[in-house]
């Protein structure tokens, strides 16, 4: 019995610490995003310029040096790990309770926080595609290097409409399921090691990536550093995945995207 007592609060403590590291890494990720570190404005400023127009560039469409690309890099990648985590957290948590089931529990900490950085990476990766179409974006006059969002509505509208589409397709069902119910990938691909871990985590992150990377491209439409539109895209992931409606939830909202897209651009026509 002293044993079990024993072996019962070492899981507890584990599972507290892993708890409290996701959400500490949540806290300052969701700081960073919202005060905008070593931006030119942060996310509530911002925020509070939605709607505006033909404002002066701080610098001239696509002229970046390589710091500013770094900045914009951190942003988009800490923005993607605040709005990400929520979602992301029970599968972390899931893989730590399958290694304490398979008697690795000396190496539990740093397995699992290895197989969350499998998920950071991937989402770095989608972080530099991000900001080389920003760079792009601003470059070709797309993009406003300002407000950093789409300076045409015609363009927005075609991206809801492809977002809306994506939604729909068996893809978009394929990843959700792997990352709605993680336990039959956590389960059938148990690799050793912090190796192992970092790998899953990656392989895991692929699908999550291939889940939402839809949606967070619509951060082009409504400004990427736009705090209603970062927790509204957060939360409508978290749905997606969390929640026991889900499925039909993301259905639902791929048709109204579509239908927003096609009325966005009839009026700019």
């Amino acid at each position: 019995m002293t044993e079990l007592s024993t072996v019962e609060r070492m899981l507890r403590r584990d599972r507290a610490l892993l708890v409290t590291a996701i959400g500490l890494l949540f806290l300052l990720s969701g700081l960073y995003t919202v005060f905008g570190v070593g931006m030119e404005m942060s996310s509530i400023e911002m925020t509070a310029m939605r709607g505006m127009r033909d404002m002066p560039a701080p610098r001239k469409a696509g002229d970046w040096s390589m710091s500013h690309a770094v900045l914009v890099f951190l942003m988009w990648w800490v923005m993607m790990v605040a709005m990400m985590l929520p979602g992301v957290a029970p599968s972390v948590l899931l893989h730590a309770a399958l290694q304490r089931h398979a008697e690795r529990r000396g190496a539990l900490p740093a397995a699992s926080t290895t197989f969350l950085g499998g998920y950071l990476a991937v989402w770095a990766g989608f972080s530099v595609l991000a900001v080389l179409a920003q760079w792009g974006g601003e470059a070709t006059g797309l993009v406003s290097p300002t407000l950093m969002t789409l300076t045409d509505t015609v363009p927005g509208g075609l991206l809801l409409i492809a977002a809306g589409a994506f939604q729909i397709t068996p893809l978009k069902a394929s990843c959700l399921v792997h990352c709605r119910s993680p336990m039959h990938y956590l389960s059938k691909h148990q690799k050793p090691g912090i190796g192992g871990a970092f790998r899953m985590g990656l392989e895991h992150g692929v699908y999550c990536l291939g889940c939402c990377w839809g949606l967070m491209a619509l951060l082009f439409v409504g400004g990427i550093m736009n705090l209603y539109w970062i927790v509204g895209l957060a939360a409508f992931v978290a749905i997606e995945k969390l929640l026991p409606f889900g499925r039909g939830f993301s259905k639902a909202a791929g048709a109204a995207l579509i239908l927003w897209g096609i009325y966005v651009v009839g009026m700019a026509m």
